[in-house]
This record gives C-alpha cells, structure tokens and sequence, in this order.
C-alpha cells in the first residue's frame, strides 16, 4: 500500500488549527493538513515520539511546516527529516500554507522548492507595494 503525501504543521500551543480553520474561508475544505502541536506540558522526548510515530505512516514526498526556526518544533522535524529525507520548512504562514495546499490538491505532489519561494516572498510592504503597483 502506498503511503499517503500530507503537509504536517508542526506550532507552538496548536495555533495551527486556527490557521487552517481560517484558509478554510478562501480555499474550502481542508482535509491534507494534519497538526502535531506542542503543548506545554510535553518535553523535548515525549514531542519527537508523536511526531516520529505520526510521520513514519507517511510518504517521504510529505513536507513538514514549522512555526519558529531554532525552536523545538523545527528541531523536532529537522532531527527526523535528516533520517527519513523529508522535507522541513520553517517559517509558517497562511500564505505558505494556501501554496501547499493548493500544490497538493491541483497538482497531486509538493514543490518543497517552490514553497520556500513562496514563503520568503510572503511578507509585503503593503502601502509600497499598492503604489509601486499605480506606478506611483
């Protein structure tokens, strides 16, 4: 059986849930992203072994998007993404996630590629970039 591509979010407290809950407002249902969120109470160990168990069912083709570079959710992932040779980015953002959202279901794989550029394109001047857009 082939194991299934999904985009794992990977928070600080599960803010996660409430990022997708609010892409569901523009991009409809959701059903390819699973959170694995850090909650407090749970240390360095006990957090990797969620993750580890979660992402040995999936596709190494499977990307994980974490919320702080440094912090213990990126480690996490980066720590067992050098293992299994999934990708891992961080710098979490409703921009990015829409992107990997949209690959996954329009085109059936993820451009891991393609979601860095997305994703450090996402912050805007947005005044500069509505006039430079004018031309003025």
């Amino acid at each position: 059986m082939d194991k299934k591509t999904e985009i794992v979010i990977l928070t600080h407290g599960g803010w996660g849930t409430k990022l997708v809950e609010s892409l569901k407002m523009v991009f409809g249902e959701i059903t390819c992203v699973h959170e694995i969120p850090l909650l407090p109470q749970y240390t360095f160990a006990e957090y990797y072994q969620m993750v580890e168990e979660y992402l040995a069912d999936l596709s190494n083709e499977s990307v994980v998007l974490t919320d702080i570079f440094g912090g213990t959710t990126s480690n996490v992932a980066a720590k067992i993404g050098h293992a299994s040779g999934m990708r891992v980015i961080s710098g979490l953002s409703a921009p990015l996630l829409l992107e990997a959202c949209s690959q996954l279901q329009y085109q059936g794989a993820l451009d891991a590629d393609k979601l860095l550029e997305v994703g450090r394109g996402a912050a805007k001047d947005v005044v500069k970039e509505i006039l430079s857009n004018m031309g003025k």
